[in-house]
């Protein structure tokens, strides 16, 4: 019995070996997928600050055209103007449901009826039946009338 204890320890200690080694490459993994994920984030962060300064020069461009010809007050009034419509125009195209393409619930068959076998590629096993009874709590006695 020495002996069995003996190695019943050699494997737990494996066990947990094994399981320390998989947490540490899990563990670097992900913080290399972070690392360029943050990198990208940063990028995106960038480009929509310049992004936005252009547009501010855009919209100073477009006053100070205007003002060649309109007093500043009616230059920037306009500007704002044709600003604000840019911005709903945008929103419109944005909000879900606008346009051609209308997104489907998950999981949802269209056009038919539910397949006959699980989506797992087990061939022709068809789904199990559906219980009759409501589960029993496996805690609580059983009493029959």
């Amino acid at each position: 019995m020495d002996r069995m204890d003996h190695l019943e320890h050699l494997d737990k200690h494996l066990v947990e070996e094994l399981a320390q080694v998989a947490r540490e490459t899990v563990r670097d993994e992900l913080r290399e997928q972070t690392r360029k994920q943050r990198r990208t984030a940063m990028l995106y962060a960038a480009s929509g600050a310049a992004a936005l300064y252009a547009g501010g020069a855009v919209a100073l461009a477009v006053g100070l055209a205007l003002a060649s010809g309109l007093p500043g007050w009616a230059a920037a009034l306009i500007t704002a103007a044709l600003l604000a419509v840019v911005a709903y125009v945008l929103r419109g195209v944005a909000r879900p449901g606008h346009g051609g393409h209308t997104p489907h619930a998950p999981h949802r068959v269209i056009g038919g009826s539910a397949p006959g076998a699980p989506p797992g590629g087990l061939g022709g096993m068809p789904y199990p039946p559906a219980p009759t009874q409501p589960p029993t709590d496996p805690d609580t006695p059983h009493h029959r009338a």
